[in-house]
């Protein structure tokens, strides 16, 4: 093309609007990237999403509350950002020393660098500032969750209870976007769900576009809906025509399958990028493209992340049993493994048996699959119970064994005096 008629093109072609992205924060477009999922959006979890070509991470929802006050700490061993509190109930038995601080939220140090997005629960602004804050510095974004569906979120008025109070969620949005945004450098973004009618949709995007965010995800799915019904794509080409016409990159989300699969639906409804949820969680080979690898891979792999961050085994253990085939004669297996090391000898991993045993041994766990170590305190019986449920035999016998002697009472014996011999005293 001649160099004059391209810039022809050029005047003719109007620009654009684009929110400027700031200094250290990331542009959604063009970006396949991974879910908010809680349970399945751990560190490992994302940390196998990267691998295979996630351009970005979401962690899990994470309440305000829950973070303010907790405590930054690097963790050498497992390589990770740990934020951690002090649990609230403790045992007066143990001492204040001997007390395990709580990991409220984990990140990489160096693999999710500029790639994870912190998913705030809020329904307070200033709450939401405050909790940001507490993790902005090592972030690539700040995301508001206004889609989620459950319990535990909306009956705080968090997640999808905000698409109720749209005065409140414009209100925590660009509370953060002009606390974040200028001492961060980072983006401030949503996450939504459809509304009932496309025109309360638009309504709603609109104002969301305008409190000065970078970025917007729609699930394409009502409040009510859930993850088996067909997600609902008839308002999608609307929600991106707006989030356009104010330079904010939009995400879809819902029943997208894989990477060809979110290219494809990029292309047919004109939305910015896509996000992965269901699929990532059973096999995040979704993310390359082409077809999918074979599940045994995954695994292993995903174990590889695992212990190199020393993830909860019960977490691991739920992603096995969602990356697993039902019909594999090792997913039968895997409701009595206890421990890493049981797993890899389980899944013929005998590469990694020997930092199973360690992590193992760092998280309290027997590696001979008796689960987590027991202490020496042995359990009270409940003689009632025992009595009410017809063991009334028991019952007895466990009280007797339980009654204490006089002396373990405290109860001073005065040893018995021998009787006085008689004295015959002759008449």
């Amino acid at each position: 093309m001649l160099p004059f008629v391209r810039a022809i093109r050029a005047i003719m072609t109007p620009e654009l609007k684009k929110v400027p992205i700031p200094r250290r924060g990331v542009d959604y477009r063009g970006k396949i990237v991974l879910a908010p999922m809680v349970r399945s959006g751990e560190l490992p979890s994302r940390l196998l999403a990267l691998h295979y070509g996630a351009d970005l991470v979401w962690g899990p929802e994470t309440v305000d509350r829950s973070m303010i006050g907790t405590t930054r700490r690097y963790n050498p061993s497992a390589g990770t950002i740990d934020w951690t509190r002090k649990p609230s109930h403790v045992s007066s038995n143990i001492a204040p020393d001997a007390v395990k601080d709580n990991i409220i939220y984990r990140m990489h140090a160096t693999k999710e660098t500029g790639k994870h997005i912190f998913q705030i629960g809020t329904s307070n602004p200033d709450l939401a500032v405050q909790a940001a804050r507490i993790v902005a510095a090592d972030v690539a974004g700040i995301d508001v969750n206004a889609g989620c569906p459950k319990p535990f979120s909306t009956h705080d008025g968090m997640g999808a209870a905000l698409l109720r109070t749209p005065d409140k969620l414009c209100a925590i949005l660009e509370a953060l976007v002009a606390a974040i945004i200028p001492e961060f450098a980072i983006g401030v973004s949503v996450k939504i769900r459809l509304l009932e009618t496309p025109e309360l949709t638009e309504a709603l995007v609109r104002r969301l576009v305008a409190t000065g965010i970078t970025g917007l995800t729609v699930h394409c799915r009502t409040t009510p809906m859930r993850p088996r019904e067909r997600a609902i794509r008839g308002q999608l080409r609307m929600i991106a025509d707006v989030c356009r016409e104010a330079g904010v990159a939009c995400l879809m989300n819902g029943d997208v399958a894989s990477r060809d699969d979110a290219l494809q639906l990029i292309e047919e409804y004109g939305v910015d990028g896509a996000m992965i949820a269901t699929q990532a969680e059973k096999n995040a080979s979704c993310f390359q493209a082409g077809r999918l690898l074979a599940w045994s891979d995954v695994v292993r792999q995903y174990l590889v992340y695992a212990l190199e961050v020393e993830n909860k085994f019960g977490n691991t253990k739920f992603m096995l049993s969602q990356m697993i085939p039902g019909k594999a004669p090792v997913y039968r297996e895997l409701s009595s493994c206890r421990s890493y090391t049981r797993a890899c000898e389980m899944l013929g991993h005998d590469d990694l048996l020997e930092r199973a045993r360690e992590v193992d041994v760092g998280l309290d766990i027997d590696p001979d699959n008796a689960g987590k170590k027991k202490s020496n305190k042995k359990k009270k019986v409940n003689a009632t119970a025992l009595a009410a449920g017809g063991q009334i035999a028991v019952s007895r016998a466990v009280k007797s064994a339980e009654k204490k002697s006089l002396s373990e009472r405290g109860v001073q014996l005065i040893p018995e005096v021998p009787a006085t011999e008689a004295v015959v005293i002759p008449a």
